[in-house]
């Protein structure tokens, strides 16, 4: 049978986090006020790491400003945002581990909003991206979020139900695994047959030499 293989994005294939990283090159390109959005944004990534985001309001900050322009100009935004900012923190060693499971399901799976990672996921050649979801209205963003946001425990609904939807489950999988580098992504971890903590943050860093876990690195600089 297939096997089932999920990557989180921000942080695991990247060496850096996308969702921060679109704020700031809107804030470069006088779209947002560098003095109101640069702080907050800070903020909310320092929360991220702490665990103590509200899932809630990040995505009322992140959202909003997809609201306030034509998607027409938001996709050219976003193409130059892929050539200068995440391209060059693609690791050479995640389009590697990719390649490794080339042949499995595999997914990237992200809280970050499927507008943002829809062109990373297919930069890595991964066919299936579960994330968290922008509301639409004839083609354009309303600002809001449609769905379950794919974070925490809503990773875990996201995926059930996108799997349901293909008529499997987790559970019918022998051999499933799921690379992140955060202790925000412990719910999935701990439903995967294989969890591999990836350049771990202190806390799941922790908790994987807990329990056994497989801890490896895609930072070259290391």
């Amino acid at each position: 049978m297939q096997r089932l293989v999920l990557f989180d994005l921000d942080n695991t294939l990247l060496a850096g986090d996308s969702d921060f990283e679109w704020a700031q090159f809107l804030i470069e390109q006088g779209v947002l006020d560098r003095e109101v959005y640069e702080a907050r944004n800070q903020q909310f990534f320092d929360q991220y790491k702490a665990g103590t985001l509200d899932i809630r309001a990040f995505l009322d900050f992140q959202l909003k400003p997809l609201s306030r322009h034509p998607r027409a100009q938001l996709e050219g935004w976003h193409r130059e945002f892929m050539a200068r900012r995440i391209l060059p923190i693609i690791r050479a060693g995640a389009r590697a581990l990719v390649e490794h499971h080339r042949g499995d399901l595999s997914v990237v799976i992200t809280a970050t909003n499927s507008f943002v990672t829809a062109p990373i996921a297919r930069e890595f050649g991964v066919p299936h991206l579960i994330a968290t979801e922008p509301e639409e209205r004839e083609g354009e963003f309303t600002g809001a979020v449609r769905g379950i946001p794919c974070f925490r425990e809503g990773k875990v609904a996201r995926l059930e139900s996108w799997l349901a939807g293909r008529g499997d489950a987790l559970a019918a999988f022998a051999e499933s695994w799921f690379y992140s580098d955060s202790h925000n992504d412990l719910p999935l971890l701990e439903r995967v047959t294989h969890p591999v903590a990836v350049d771990p943050d202190a806390m799941l860093r922790a908790h994987a030499q807990r329990s056994g876990w497989r801890i490896i690195s895609l930072d070259e600089s290391r």
